[in-house]
């Protein structure tokens, strides 16, 4: 999810909610501890150099029951940083704290936003020697058209 479809769900919410991926909700006193923009320069397994930018939100639980979040109160945290530092158009990783912090996707439900898994990938499998991922049949996928039956001389 980008920055712009962010604002664009906060202007048609009263409330913000969070869900993670196992479907339970973020405590609603939260806060947004910070927008921010992340770059990562790397070189690949394969020797590429790669830039990467995201915005970031960081979650963070407070016992703080008393100053909820709103969404255009996140609006003007989000376009203080848009002008601050400059950030644009770009995805948004969101920082959640768990057994250590978590990092997630972000897409969003018409209600809630919804946290999603991300996970670990060789960007180089052309140069590691990574095998393409075969498609996997079942044979009752199989038609019966490209089979050998016994006796029909195919064989």
């Amino acid at each position: 999810m980008k920055l712009s479809e962010v604002k664009l769900a906060l202007n048609n919410l009263k409330t913000i909610g969070f869900q993670l991926p196992n479907g339970q909700l973020v405590p609603s006193h939260f806060h947004v501890t910070e927008v921010g923009k992340i770059t990562k320069h790397f070189i690949d397994c394969g020797g590429t150099v790669r830039n990467e930018e995201v915005v970031n939100f960081q979650l963070w639980n407070a016992d703080d029951y008393d100053h909820r979040l709103h969404p255009e109160k996140l609006i003007n945290i989000i376009e203080l940083s848009e002008k601050v530092l400059k950030i644009e158009d770009l995805e948004i990783e969101v920082e959640y704290q768990a057994e250590t912090i978590g990092k997630f996707g972000l897409d969003f439900d018409g209600t809630n936003f919804l946290l999603t898994s991300k996970q670990t990938d060789c960007l180089a499998k052309d140069q590691c020697g990574i095998p393409e991922e075969k498609t996997k049949l079942q044979f009752s996928e199989l038609s019966a058209g490209n089979s050998c039956a016994p006796g029909s001389g195919c064989c």
